[in-house]
């Protein structure tokens, strides 16, 4: 189950970012689902109406997944999503949880790619 629901949170993530996020919605959100997105109100509806919206404002927004961890029924994501083409993006992680196979709960947490770095490994 665990690698089913890494493959359930990638996909999720990259069909909400490609715009169609009514259909990640009807394929992976379960009942009761709840975010922590301090943003939005926590329901599924509001997290809903807010990605069509950045869909719609971000047509040609890009997420590429860096790393998938699951352990249990969580999956954490390590992102680099960039909101149109040339911009530097940020660092986002996102931490699933599963119930059923569906996700039930969502955090998510970024930081903006800076344009130097003084780490020498780099953000990613």
């Amino acid at each position: 189950m665990t690698d089913q629901n890494k493959d359930k949170a990638v996909s999720f993530l990259k069909m909400a970012s490609n715009g169609n996020v009514q259909e990640a919605y009807s394929k992976f959100i379960g009942a009761g689902f709840k975010h922590h997105n301090p943003f939005l109100e926590g329901s599924a509806g509001s997290l809903q109406a807010g990605m069509e919206e950045n869909a719609r404002q971000n047509p040609e927004k890009a997420l590429e997944v860096k790393r998938v961890i699951a352990e249990g029924d969580f999956v954490v994501t390590h992102s680099h999503v960039q909101q149109k083409p040339g911009d530097r993006g940020a660092v986002v992680v996102h931490i699933f949880r599963f119930v059923g196979g569906r996700i039930v709960e969502l955090w998510d947490v970024g930081q903006p790619v800076p344009e130097q770095s003084s780490n020498q490994y780099g953000i990613f």
